[in-house]
């Protein structure tokens, strides 16, 4: 059974019955997160079989968030071959034993058969995770997955005034950025593309908890999206069957419809035959190919 869905329902039961027996209903709900979120970083690891592409790797010292930071870097084969500019993509979870090696290659599948052009992938490799990728939150649960949570304004000013000027100085790049993410990962994408949209000409988010803090960025998707960028962006976003974020998903896709903004490019992808664990390697090579393709 779905380790989400498990804990949710738990979730669920814990908010009716706490005024009951507080004290004892705490406990219980610290035992069963903790289980879950071990439970979840051993799936999570036993899927990596993916082999490490050719890359390089280097460390940028940050004063946003206070660390240093490992960055990996994939170039495409014909970056070597001549003088060209290219676009490239960020991605949080973008160590060698997450998520950075089936991107890289997946990416090269895609060029070689002609269906995207040649790109830079960007990998950040992540030290505490949910830190970095969580907005604020009033939800006393949501402060409970990790010792800190909260970081992701810190975590979009290092990308955005560390890690792009220094991408750019390293490499031949075109003005064209893209992200894309899942999961936690996922839900900083769509964080992003709500409060700072401009960083950005292209996201791409694969079933993001868009539960967070009470589905605070779907509750607020209007008043953001009133306020969006004149230029041109491209969204690509997907639900799973996963139950604590598809209605989040769903609704969110039915306020882009009503608001169908002339200068956002969007597509959303509801996969209901696909689970929280499976919908990113199955969905990937059509949002990149959608995504990719859409011009800014």
């Amino acid at each position: 059974m779905n380790l989400l869905y498990i804990f949710c329902t738990f979730n669920f039961t814990y908010k009716k019955v706490l005024n009951k027996n507080t004290s004892k209903m705490k406990s219980i709900y610290s035992i069963l997160l903790s289980v879950v979120l071990l439970l979840s970083s051993c799936a999570s690891t036993k899927q990596i079989k993916d082999a490490i592409p050719e890359h390089s790797t280097f460390t940028i010292k940050s004063a946003h968030v206070h660390e240093d930071r490992i960055i990996n870097v994939w170039l495409p084969e014909e970056y070597q071959n001549n003088l060209n500019a290219y676009p490239v993509m960020y991605m949080a979870d973008g160590g060698v034993k997450e998520d950075f090696p089936h991107i890289a290659q997946t990416l090269a599948k895609l060029i070689k058969e002609k269906k995207i052009k040649p790109i830079i992938l960007v990998g950040i490799e992540n030290t505490q995770r949910r830190r970095d990728l969580t907005g604020f939150t009033e939800v006393e649960q949501d402060k409970q997955i990790a010792p800190v949570v909260g970081g992701s304004e810190n975590f979009r000013a290092f990308i955005k005034n560390e890690l792009i000027p220094e991408i750019n100085a390293k490499y031949r790049t075109t003005n064209e950025k893209s992200i894309i993410g899942e999961s936690a990962s996922g839900l900083f994408v769509m964080e992003t593309f709500f409060l700072a949209p401009e960083m950005f000409d292209k996201y791409i988010a694969f079933d993001p908890s868009l539960w967070w803090n009470n589905h605070y960025l779907v509750q607020t998707a209007q008043e953001h999206l009133a306020n969006f960028p004149t230029n041109k962006k491209v969204l690509w976003f997907a639900g799973s069957n996963e139950p604590t974020i598809a209605p989040y998903t769903q609704e969110l896709s039915k306020i882009l419809q009503t608001k169908n903004l002339v200068n956002l490019t969007w597509q959303y992808a509801d996969e209901p035959n696909e689970e929280h664990l499976t919908i990113f390697k199955a969905t990937k090579e059509k949002a990149l190919i959608w995504a990719l393709n859409n011009p800014k």
